[in-house]
């Protein structure tokens, strides 16, 4: 009895179909490598990212054990916010933390919604009660702080 299918052969790819395929694969990889850098250049930078975060929040957990009255001396040596106190990193150091140190005006009660503003100057970093300390720490060159208050 015969086979009712018949054998089919095939040798292979036809050159034409190597060289097809080939040029695609190579096309395709392309992208797929500007892809592979863009992950591993992201990968860098939240490493980056995160260990600033992390160094700013272990600086500011740092002053919260400090003394009151250290902080205050700093405070009152840095004379307004905006100029660095000695709890800053050295100068050159990696990851630089920059520490900022303010009399915060707390003119009555700095937790109620109405805010007296007893020296009328509408300004939170001239505070006169020396009970509360404005802290902010930024990693040098960027804009990304934590900032929080400390209480006698």
């Amino acid at each position: 009895m015969k086979n009712p299918c018949p054998k089919i052969y095939q040798n292979g790819f036809s050159y034409l179909e190597v060289l097809i395929a080939s040029l695609m694969v190579a096309i395709a990889l392309v992208p797929a490598m500007n892809a592979l850098q863009t992950g591993i250049l992201s990968a860098n930078i939240h490493q980056t990212l995160t260990t600033q975060y992390y160094l700013r929040l272990k600086k500011i957990e740092a002053l919260q054990a400090e003394p009151f009255i250290n902080l205050l001396a700093a405070a009152k040596t840095a004379t307004n916010a905006s100029t660095a106190s000695s709890y800053s990193d050295a100068a050159g150091s990696k990851n630089r933390s920059l520490v900022y140190l303010a009399l915060y005006d707390a003119d009555a009660n700095p937790f109620t919604i109405v805010d007296s503003n007893k020296d009328l100057d509408n300004d939170v970093y001239t505070g006169d009660t020396a009970n509360l300390l404005w802290v902010k720490v930024l990693t040098e060159g960027d804009s990304e702080g934590l900032e929080t208050l400390i209480n006698r």
